[in-house]
């Protein structure tokens, strides 16, 4: 039986080709909000009463992650170079796209549509002064700039203002990075028993929501957050997938008959219960199978910088009325400039920051060198524990996938 463990490539598969055609996903999905097509509303939603094609992608997203960020956490980093390398990941290129939205993008469209950019720095409303730092840390305080956004197809159609309507999902995103690094500490990715069965009462939970079994969120006031339990159960998935990958078997004809499973949840119902997970499945067997696009990323992986940019450049050409060229001119471009700003974030932002994944400042090394045994001693009382708790079996491979420290 060939199974994920065994036909999985770290450096040598699709799943950077798969990041990015979702990423474009999200933007074919968005573009009915934001330039008015579709009716106005995500694409997706005219077939499915549960999810948008923006939000299938998003949901594949997190299960990728949640493959690859465990992969790396059960390798040999610590914690805290474990965390190092997310923030790195996440947060330069996010700081970026907020000050570039702040001081580059809103400005031309504030002098394209309101006047001098005197008024724009001076506003009261929603000023472009506080935007980085009500957002500078995920949680998404100020939606919009200057009170801008009233002429445009998203405000018209749904009364709302925003120039990076994607970027909540990142909260969520470093949330699930957090849990997955907690689970390391505790031993529950060694001892894989304990962190499936964190990863299956997730997914179960999520199940008794979208059945409407119950009221979590009584039970659990955490809950009153709809979207934990729909973002994060693909993350789990993934999470199963990094843990049993010497169990799970690849299979084409699986692969396939899952796909054709998950399309149809998808139009007649059960994609959020059932499809859902069927249609991840044969996202990992396309990523390692068909590996003739395993070299996608040798000009650099754009899937993040494309996915914080898309908004606020889709937004902007939206203030020139450029959805008023028809759907193929506005994607054609959009797709162009995406491109571009996903370019440059990679190379200026992105890879430079990555780069200092493996840096520490020499006053915390020397902290960190004179904390080590009793980390190590810590580390060893936890796993021993487990281990009493619930005996391991070996776990697969953690060679670090490519990606994983991306």
């Amino acid at each position: 039986m060939n199974t994920l463990a065994a036909t999985f490539d770290p450096r040598g598969n699709s799943i950077g080709f798969i990041r990015w055609l979702m990423a474009f996903l999200v933007i074919f999905s968005h573009a009915g909000p934001i330039g008015g097509f579709y009716g106005g509303h995500d694409l997706g939603t005219q077939w499915s009463d549960e999810q948008s094609l923006g939000g299938v992608a998003v949901g594949g997203f997190f299960f990728f992650s949640g493959f690859l960020i465990t992969k790396s956490r059960m390798g040999r980093s610590s914690l805290l170079r474990f965390f190092w390398r997310r923030v790195l990941r996440i947060f330069p290129a996010f700081w970026v796209a907020l000050l570039v939205t702040a001081f580059v993008l809103a400005p031309i469209a504030w002098m394209h549509r309101v006047g001098p950019l005197s008024g724009y720095f001076s506003s009261s409303t929603e000023s472009p002064l506080t935007y980085f730092s009500n957002n500078m840390f995920l949680l998404l305080g100020q939606r919009n700039i200057a009170g801008l956004g009233q002429q445009l197809p998203y405000f018209q159609l749904l009364g709302s203002r925003d120039w990076n309507g994607s970027a909540w999902t990142l909260s969520y995103e470093f949330s699930a990075y957090i849990a997955v690094g907690v689970l390391g500490l505790i031993g529950a990715l060694v001892n894989r028993k304990i962190g499936a069965a964190i990863a299956v009462a997730l997914i179960a939970l999520s199940t008794l929501q979208w059945l409407r079994i119950g009221d979590l969120s009584a039970a659990l006031p955490l809950f009153h957050d709809i979207y934990i339990l729909l973002l994060l159960p693909p993350f789990a998935f993934g999470i199963l997938f990094a843990l049993y990958a010497d169990k799970i078997p690849l299979d084409g004809r699986l692969a396939i008959g899952l796909l054709a499973f998950a399309v149809l949840t998808y139009g007649k119902g059960g994609w959020l219960v059932f499809g859902q997970y069927a249609f991840y499945y044969f996202l990992m067997w396309f990523a390692t199978r068909v590996t003739i696009l395993k070299n996608w990323e040798r000009f650099g992986d754009f899937s993040y910088g494309i996915y914080i940019f898309a908004w606020p450049i889709m937004t902007l050409v939206a203030y020139y009325g450029l959805q008023n060229q028809g759907w193929l001119v506005y994607h054609l471009v959009v797709v162009v400039l995406c491109h571009v700003a996903a370019f440059l974030s990679w190379h200026l932002i992105e890879k430079p920051a990555m780069s200092l994944k493996d840096w520490t400042p020499r006053p915390l090394s020397q902290a960190l060198d004179k904390l080590t045994p009793a980390n190590e001693w810590l580390v060893g009382v936890t796993r021993r524990a487990a281990a009493v708790i619930m005996p391991a079996k070996p776990a697969a491979s953690s060679s670090p996938a490519k990606g994983a420290d991306q």
